[in-house]
């Protein structure tokens, strides 16, 4: 027995699994009436929901937090059309931040246009509702704002103060990655271009652990213990697990999202078939029948314009315009379907060439041959027609084409490298015409170069096209579109020969086209540069064309001297 004022120090542990109790027990000899006694318990015990996270931990070191701009259009005067930017990772916060730009919006219905390697997979279902809730569009591009440099296209000098902003939007290389796709399933219409890509791969739940100390008061009477009191004295942690596996409810969250979103539950196989560190690329195929997209944009369309209203002018800044019904003219033969027949592609005509000028040519101006449309048998005549117009002179062909027959590329191939014309890819539009009709007839001259301009940004010089392109001396192309070209095997040998004629790397094409996926129809610039199939880049404020400084050109930084400038006579072929 223990006498008053007499104190006994006794511990208590026992383990249960996780659970370790200890009973620091302090022992007051007076009656036993009542003891108090404090208890720490040290639980392990998981931290909240577990998070699902379906981005790389790699990647997410190196993309920031997702930010949302405000841009309208650079390209325009009025009705300029306007998207959010939403670029960067989704983090648990994200839902938050873009709460706030569709408050901020009201009513107006602006494109969300995803540029994002993925991140947390409940963040991205919250965001996904937002979207459908507020009857937004998605699509897949990056954003670059005016005047920023190319290593920082979303610069912070170029956002205003409400956080809105002009720049263009762009396909090139744009990526929807992981839990991207699942805010991107979010919008009313959801569309890309065949050089963006769409990438899923297994949802990684991350389980954290952490080990909790609390401080508890018992009030012991008559032998019973009785809890009064609970607080916590610290945290700390116990390490953490992993499962790629989908549990019940994980599962059924992610099928109930998909039908809620009107996507097909067939993309939870593609997901769970890749491992998290990889990623598939979603065929536009694939990505259209699931319904992950709901139309692919043109190759004179870009990300964040909105999708054309019912009756919608022809000159309407939209996506989804009716296809204009072809001219009247002899079909292409079948190899004149692109590549990548995955992708909706304008209807077309047979190439045209047009001699083409912009500005005053006594002083400073741009001129070029513009060669828009298909490649048919007939087209290497065209083009034989216009160069014997140029009197020797040497202008770059700018194309805008989806390619076509394949011997009449290799024959214009060589006529442009026998001519030592340089070659580029470039929209011509002309004065006055209709956007989905740029070198409208009522635009070209009778007497003389055709007055328009040309621009790098959104051409495109796909499939058999890039055969012709490559027999330039230079060829450069700015930001624009390079088709891949696939062979078939009666087709082969010709094919490679005609590489090693023009100075391209047959070989390294060849690796390259085996290796890539078979629903890709284009390739990067940084590629095609490497294998030869352009030798020369256009820098990002200048435009294709050859610069001419005229008599009467004041000395500049294009213009070192002044120099005689022949004006060329008219010519058109169609």
């Amino acid at each position: 027995m223990l006498r008053f004022g007499a104190i006994a120090n006794r511990i208590l542990m026992y383990d249960r699994g996780d659970l370790i109790v200890r009973f620091p027990i302090f022992v007051f000899s007076k009656h036993l009436l009542s003891l108090i006694l404090l208890v720490l318990l040290f639980l392990s015990l998981p931290i909240g929901p577990a998070i699902s996270e379906a981005a790389e931990q790699k990647k997410q070191a190196g993309q920031p937090p997702m930010r949302f701009i405000i841009v309208r259009s650079l390209l325009c005067m009025e009705d300029c059309p306007e998207w959010i930017s939403a670029e960067g990772r989704i983090t648990s916060d994200t839902p938050t931040q873009l709460r706030k730009v569709l408050k901020k919006i009201g009513d107006r219905k602006l494109p969300v246009v995803f540029l994002s390697e993925g991140g947390e997979v409940d963040a991205a279902y919250a965001m996904g509702r937002m979207i459908r809730k507020a009857g937004l569009e998605t699509a897949v591009g990056g954003t670059r704002l005016k005047d920023c440099p190319a290593d920082d296209t979303r610069c912070a000098a170029a956002i205003a103060k409400d956080g809105s902003s002009v720049g263009v939007t762009y396909s090139d290389g744009a990526y929807c990655f992981s839990a991207c796709p699942l805010a991107f399933a979010g919008g009313t219409s959801r569309v890309s271009s065949q050089w963006a890509f769409i990438g899923v791969h297994q949802i990684t739940t991350v389980y954290k652990r952490e080990r909790v100390s609390y401080r508890i008061e018992y009030k012991i009477v008559n032998g019973k213990k009785k809890e009064i009191s609970r607080k916590e004295v610290g945290r700390k942690s116990a390490g953490q697990s992993s499962s790629t596996k989908l549990g019940k409810k994980a599962a059924a969250a992610l099928t109930g999202y998909l039908k809620e979103m009107g996507v097909s539950a067939d993309l939870i196989a593609l997901m769970m078939s890749t491992p998290p560190d990889r990623i598939t690329i979603v065929p536009p195929t694939d990505a259209l029948r699931m319904g992950l997209n709901t139309d692919m944009l043109a190759y004179n369309e870009w990300p964040g314009m909105p999708l054309c209203a019912p009756g919608a002018a022809a000159e309407a800044v939209c996506h989804g315009h009716p296809a204009v019904e072809a001219p009247a003219a002899a079909e292409a033969p079948a190899q004149a379907v692109a590549a990548d027949t995955s992708v909706k592609l304008p209807t077309t005509h047979p190439m045209d060439f047009l001699l083409m000028s912009n500005g005053n040519c006594e002083d400073e101006c741009t001129q070029w041959i513009s060669a828009d449309g298909d490649i048919t048998p007939e087209t290497p005549a065209r083009l034989e027609a216009i160069l014997k117009t140029l009197g020797g002179r040497k202008l770059p062909i700018v194309f805008q084409s989806n390619g076509g027959d394949m011997d009449a590329a290799f024959a214009m191939g060589r006529m442009i490298r026998a001519a030592g014309l340089e070659t580029s890819i470039g929209r011509t539009q002309l004065p006055n015409c209709p956007k989905l009709d740029p070198l409208c007839k009522a635009g070209i001259a009778e007497n003389g170069p055709t007055e328009g301009e040309v621009f790098a940004g959104r051409a495109s010089c796909l499939s058999t096209c890039t055969l012709a392109l490559m027999g330039g001396r230079p060829r450069v192309v700015g930001y624009s579109s390079i088709g891949l070209v696939r062979p078939t095997a009666a087709e082969y040998r010709e094919f490679f020969a005609y590489f090693d004629e023009m100075g391209v790397s047959a070989e390294a094409y060849e690796t390259m086209m085996l290796t890539t996926s078979i629903e890709r129809g284009t390739i990067f610039r940084t590629q095609a540069l490497e294998l030869g199939i352009i030798n020369g880049i256009i820098p990002d404020d200048e435009e294709p064309g050859l610069h001419v400084c005229g008599p009467e050109a004041k000395e500049s930084l294009r213009c070192h001297r002044k120099a005689e400038a022949k004006i060329v006579p008219a010519a058109s072929v169609n």
